[in-house]
């Protein structure tokens, strides 16, 4: 299909209002198709959560390298993924990709993360999980737009928090198995073993794909690859990433939370290095927690209300909790700190799927969640490296400050997540 500069119309397209209300009496959304992508995001995650909190002891232990061989390890593959990302867009605007690009990336997902456990140098471990990060990447527009394939108009938001909240249900589910399997089969045996949980991923997504395929009643023209980014302009991206830029910018890395807990609990409390340590690490499972509960009641909010409200929640939670790890509080408001940052992230990565789907027609849609993963990986890169360089030049409270800054921001300009296109009724 030409570009012919403006954004294509897609037959059964909603008016685009911020968000319809549903209607009384509507059809059941919570088909086997969108529990199959909240299945598929659990067990990837869990699968490659349980080698990331091993990656540690393999690198520095096992292979005898630095924490700056760890971090250029992570920093490469981050970057990879926001490349990735971008790439899997126009692969994913095509309906007959989908489902195969979907399953192709959780199957190379699962096969590079588990092969991080046979390598036997840091170099293998970086190749492996770059790899790993990539297909992690290109499958990611796939995904969503397959979910929004699945939801009903009036219940996408919904759809979102259910795939949310299996991600981050993975995120407490990859660390518990890997501090059990760990001490029973060793780290390299563990890591292999993540391959189960990986490619039950693949099985699951290739179900929501078979069923997407029969949701999409109205066939369409095979896609051309390209980036389309002056159409996706035209469909107000712009200004819908534009908060949503705000709030990655604002996104601190969960290390960077877990390294001020683990600070403040051995200054503050007295706790021995260990000891804080593992609080802190107990306290980013309640974080996941928190995130996972919220995912579900944020795309309540965003089918009911809209993604703003959802977004500028979400965003704000995120403010409180930054202040009071800027203030360094002891260990109740630590508690406290990070069940605010889970509801943050719950509420607010729901409420970004939600409105970069509702902003879009079918024909762009994969697309837009492309150039959305690269703004999400550029942004997440942005806030922890300038976060870490005020952290280690005027201290922790700067670090804090600064991401808080831009959370406001994203509350500021969360308004323009509504899309109203002319002759349209915003709702």
């Amino acid at each position: 299909m030409a570009d012919s500069g403006q954004p294509p119309a897609a037959s059964g397209e909603e008016p685009r209002g911020e968000g319809p209300q549903p209607p009384t009496g509507e059809a059941p959304w919570l088909t086997s198709g969108i529990l199959s992508v909240g299945a598929a995001s659990l067990c990837s995650d869990t699968g490659h959560e349980l080698v990331t909190a091993l990656l540690p002891t393999l690198v520095t232990s096992t292979l005898h390298a630095g924490p700056a061989a760890l971090g250029a390890i992570d920093g490469v593959a981050d970057a990879l993924t926001g490349l990735a990302k971008l790439a899997g867009g126009p692969l994913a605007a095509d309906p007959a990709r989908r489902g195969r690009l979907a399953a192709g990336g959780y199957v190379g997902t699962a096969f590079a993360t588990a092969g991080i456990g046979l390598a036997t140098a840091v170099w293998q471990v970086a190749a492996l999980r770059s790899l790993a990060w990539v297909a992690r990447g290109v499958r990611s527009p796939a995904r969503d737009t397959l979910l929004t394939d699945l939801a009903p108009v009036t219940a996408r938001g919904r759809a979102f928090g259910v795939e949310r909240a299996g991600d981050n249900l993975g995120a407490v589910l990859g660390p518990v198995l890997a501090a059990v399997l760990v001490g029973v089969l060793g780290v390299r045996h563990a890591m292999v073993l993540s391959i189960v949980p990986s490619l039950l991923a693949a099985v699951a997504i290739t179900v929501a794909a078979r069923e997407a395929r029969t949701a999409v009643d109205t066939p369409v023209a095979r896609q051309r690859l390209a980036l389309r980014v002056g159409e996706l302009r035209l469909a107000g991206m712009t200004r819908v990433l534009r908060p949503l830029g705000c709030f990655e910018l604002g996104n601190l890395a969960s290390t960077l939370l877990i390294l001020r807990a683990t600070g403040l609990l051995t200054s503050v409390n007295g706790w021995t290095g260990t000891r804080a340590a593992s609080t802190a690490i107990l306290l980013y499972a309640f974080h996941n927690v928190a995130a996972a509960a919220s995912a579900p009641l944020a795309g309540r909010l965003a089918d009911r209300r809209g993604p703003t409200l959802a977004l500028a929640s979400g965003a704000a939670a995120y403010v409180l909790a930054y202040l009071l790890l800027a203030i360094g509080p002891g260990m109740p408001g630590l508690l406290i700190a990070f069940l605010l940052a889970g509801f943050g992230i719950g509420f607010g990565e729901t409420a970004a799927s939600t409105a970069v789907a509702n902003a879009t027609p079918d024909a762009l849609r994969g697309n837009a969640f492309g150039l959305y993963g690269l703004v999400q990986a550029g942004g997440d890169l942005g806030s922890t490296v300038v976060a870490g360089l005020l952290w280690s030049w005027f201290g922790p409270g700067y670090a804090f400050g600064y991401a808080a800054t831009w959370m406001v921001l994203a509350v500021l300009l969360a308004p323009r997540l509504q899309h109203r296109r002319r002759g349209s009724r915003h709702i």
